[in-house]
């Protein structure tokens, strides 16, 4: 997760294709999508459904689950992120907000093909939520598989544009800020509406110049208090080990993933066995209002958006597979 690398910028005009080792040095190969994900540290024009701001009542998170046995959610908290408040004892030691036995479950990078369809799946069996840290870029690749995130009530926030690490001291302030502001106008475009105020640093690197400034966008800042470090398991096995023995150590936390790694949606079912089995419970976080994007680089997003054709229609009204 605190690999250094150097991150940069392509464009690709891939849209929607339904439904991770990588490192940091993943995003230069994103001139066009890979085929299949390789390995990172960490940790649209379409409308879809944003989760509501105010918290619900445990009970109601539970309501419609056809499965007697889920994991479901213990519990929903709302978020005033006013002020950019810290969560995550990695980095931030103020705020923590988790009573014994609970967990947040986020992932990172997505939304992708294939592997954020399978960690959506396991979580819908399962009637939990969880937070999304989405990369703008990849929103605008699928911004269908970003909106099927959104329609199932999970929390969005964002995960700068590129991915880059705004800790590089090659970029400006200005750059740095440039990632964060276009990133969630990226999710914004991807959506079709604005997303929650909650913002994951790549790599977990912050530089205090974009904390302060973070802070003053009124955009509440996560890191986590334990890492799966799924980018660098070869096995799902291993994802899951790595999880269940920082948790039982600390009892609670913030947990980290990546929506983005294959063995990572390999890895939920199991994960979600082994929580269970361990009297675990997941929070649900909502943040009080979504963020308010700046008008500027919701038109460089806009702009670097493929030109529109005439149809808006979903891929799968568009494509469908009639032999295999």
């Amino acid at each position: 997760m605190r690999l250094k690398a150097t991150f940069f910028v392509a464009a690709t005009v891939s849209i929607c294709a339904f439904t991770s080792v990588w490192s940091q040095a993943l995003i230069p190969q994103r001139t066009a999508p890979p085929p299949a994900p390789a390995a990172t540290p960490s940790t649209t024009p379409a409308a879809a459904p944003t989760p509501a701001p105010s918290p619900a009542a445990p009970t109601a998170a539970k309501t419609n689950c056809a499965n007697p046995n889920a994991l479901g959610v213990s519990r929903v908290v709302q978020i005033d992120t006013t002020g950019g408040p810290g969560f995550g004892f990695e980095h931030f030691k103020q705020l923590d907000f988790l009573r014994d036995k609970e967990v947040v479950l986020t992932f990172d990078d997505g939304p992708w093909p294939v592997n954020t369809p399978a960690v959506l799946k396991v979580l819908a069996e399962e009637c939990t939520k969880a937070i999304f840290f989405p990369i703008g870029k990849h929103a605008t690749y699928y911004p269908e598989i970003l909106k099927h995130v959104a329609a199932e009530g999970h929390t969005i926030g964002s995960h700068t544009w590129s991915h880059a690490n705004l800790n590089n001291k090659k970029l400006t302030d200005d750059q740095r800020k440039e990632e964060i502001e276009k990133g969630f106008s990226a999710v914004k475009w991807a959506l079709g509406s604005a997303p929650s105020p909650l913002f994951r640093f790549p790599a977990l690197q912050h530089p205090p110049a974009m904390v302060t400034y973070l802070g003053e966008r009124n955009i509440s800042i996560w890191s986590c208090d334990l890492d799966s470090f799924d980018f660098k398991a070869r096995k799902a096995e291993k994802i899951v080990e790595t999880i269940m023995t920082k948790l039982d150590k600390n009892g609670k936390g913030i947990i980290l993933m990546h929506d983005f790694q294959k063995h990572t949606g390999e890895a939920m079912p199991e994960l979600m066995k082994r929580l269970k089995a361990g009297g675990y419970k997941v929070v649900q976080v909502k943040a009080k209002a979504p963020v308010t994007t700046l008008p500027q680089y919701d038109e460089e997003v806009v702009k670097s958006a493929k030109l529109p054709t005439v149809s808006s229609r979903p891929i799968d009204s568009v494509v469908q597979t009639i032999s295999e």
